[in-house]
């Protein structure tokens, strides 16, 4: 059996999930592992106030340049 995952507009949902039924195509719900979201979630990083400011004094110095005119 082969597997394919396939993006279904949501107003279409229940048509499409009806007519893979008939065709006999089982529908498995996605599993999910919380252990791994939980780790994958505790390796996020935070930024320091420091860290952002550096973004800021960039985003500002972005804004001031002055494209030169033709």
């Amino acid at each position: 059996m082969e597997k394919l995952i396939i993006n279904v507009p949501e107003e279409k949902s229940q048509l499409v999930k009806q007519l893979l039924k008939e065709l006999g195509v089982t529908i498995e719900k996605e599993k999910m592992d919380m252990e791994a979201y939980r780790k994958d979630l505790a390796q996020v990083s935070t930024w320091s106030e420091e860290d952002i400011k550096i973004f800021e004094e960039n985003t500002q110095c972005f804004n001031s340049i002055n494209p030169p005119t033709w």
